[in-house]
């Protein structure tokens, strides 16, 4: 029978699979999944999720359930051999495995993105995975109640500080969220209970979040009208938008910033960015700016059994033509696709087909794809969205956001709409759950999906 390996599970690898399994339903194809986790994670709510907006299984979707013709196998890929046409890897039990293929479609996404920067990998923390997510909410929570209860206003004043650093959607949404989520926190701390006064002791000093980046915008990746809708909000809020401005140095005590300025603090949240997953560069073939080099039809040169799509693979973006020709060396004239959740959907849709086309099902097709629009959600009712080029803003963002989350989503779409609705009638729950702590969510992992375990590390 022949066999199609996808590894990851992200958004390119859970739609490629989904899309495969439908078109090939009737053949004698099997479909292997390989992912160390047996869900999909919906990554744009996954703020939310550290605000105590969602539950964590709200943004995680079942393989199983959604996949009913796809095998899954649990596990971190290792090693491709191309010339064996095999992938190792190592389940979670630490127990060593190898999958043969006859096609194979690599999806294995991103990572957090590292600078040289002294200490932000010791003192910083990521935001890709939910283990991150579970890690920042404990953290949040922690820091809020230590700062409530501090006898001193400047040990008050640090933990109660919280430094995200990438104003790019994902830090933006951090910040936005965060902001709300400390505000409640700090307000059901400040309210008297009688006979002894509140539990808030330096009644001077709120919660306080910076949102730094060295670009001269928010985000800067984004239509300029939708930067100034979320940078208009956040700074109503509060929260401190220093554009120009990155970090020089972490300490355990706080950041360094680049101005000179010195900002004490417990938290450092890192969101600068990804980069492609490590398993990409030890493939050993041609990568482009740290992504597998693939033709238009997502093919990798020279080796017609192998795909590869998502944040991990290079693609061409056939909408936008380099000027003058191939200015940036990428041998295919056009510059690469932005590594976004809708390319990276869009993509896999492609991938599948024409995997089946090369089985002999179909015909191929070149990925070409024109953006859609955007949508950032800034907590409450707020958010900037600009669907189908047309800019939006207030109110009519938020629902527009909402329903597209909600119609993206392959799963759990009551679930999250339930929890919407309790957020928006009862108070957020303020606890600590203590499942993930600090060493286990490092900065610099090739598995951010993955807490790590003790006695086996994953760097």
């Amino acid at each position: 029978m022949t066999r199609i390996v996808i590894v990851g599970a992200g958004f390119a690898g859970h739609r490629t699979a989904r899309a495969l399994s439908r078109t090939l339903a009737k053949e004698r194809v099997e479909i292997v999944l390989l992912n160390p986790t047996d869900y999909f994670l919906y990554l744009p709510l996954l703020p939310q999720v550290a605000a105590g907006v969602l539950e964590p299984r709200r943004v995680t979707v079942s393989l199983v359930h959604t996949l009913p013709r796809v095998r899954l196998v649990l596990g971190e890929a290792t090693q491709v051999d191309l010339a064996g046409h095999r992938v190792h890897y190592t389940d979670p039990e630490g127990t060593s495995g190898e999958l043969s293929y006859d096609r194979l479609v690599l999806a294995v996404g991103s990572v957090n993105k590292l600078l040289p920067i002294p200490g932000v990998s010791e003192y910083a923390h990521g935001f890709r995975g939910l283990p991150e997510a579970l890690y920042l909410r404990d953290h949040i929570v922690r820091q809020v109640e230590m700062a409530g209860a501090a006898p001193h206003a400047h040990e008050c004043e640090a933990r109660c500080t919280f430094v995200v650093v990438g104003a790019g959607y994902t830090g933006t949404e951090v910040a936005a969220q965060g902001q709300i989520f400390t505000d409640e926190l700090h307000a059901q701390m400040s309210r008297p209970k009688e006979p002894f006064g509140p539990a808030w002791r330096s009644p001077d000093t709120r919660p306080r979040w910076l949102l730094l980046d060295i670009a001269p915008r928010v985000l800067p990746e984004l239509d300029p009208r939708l930067s100034e809708t979320a940078d208009r909000v956040l700074r109503a809020r509060g929260v401190e938008v220093r554009t120009g401005t990155s970090i020089k140095e972490a300490t355990p005590d706080g950041v360094l910033l680049d101005d000179g300025e010195f900002v004490p603090t417990r938290t450092l949240v890192w969101c600068v960015g990804v980069r492609p997953d490590p398993l990409v560069a030890d493939v050993g073939l041609p990568v482009d700016r740290g992504r597998l080099r693939v033709t238009a039809e997502l093919n990798v040169p020279g080796h017609p059994d192998v795909f590869a799509c998502g944040d991990a693979a290079a693609v061409p973006d056939l909408t936008r033509p380099l000027p003058g020709g191939d200015g940036e060396g990428n041998g295919s004239g056009y510059e690469l696709t932005p590594m976004t959740a809708q390319h990276a959907t869009r993509q896999g849709d492609v991938a599948a087909n024409n995997v089946a086309a090369s089985l002999g099902y179909g015909t191929a097709r070149a990925y070409r794809h024109h953006d859609l629009g955007f949508a950032v959600d800034l907590g409450g009712v707020k958010a900037a969205a600009n669907p189908l080029g047309v800019p939006l803003s207030g109110l009519l963002a938020g629902a527009v956001t909402r329903g597209y989350h909600l119609a993206a989503m392959p799963g759990n779409r009551v679930r999250v709409a339930a929890d919407w609705l309790l957020e928006a009638a009862l108070p957020r729950q303020a606890v600590q759950l203590g499942l993930v702590s600090s060493w286990s969510v490092p900065l610099d992992t090739a598995s951010p999906e993955v807490a790590r375990l003790p006695g086996r590390g994953r760097k």
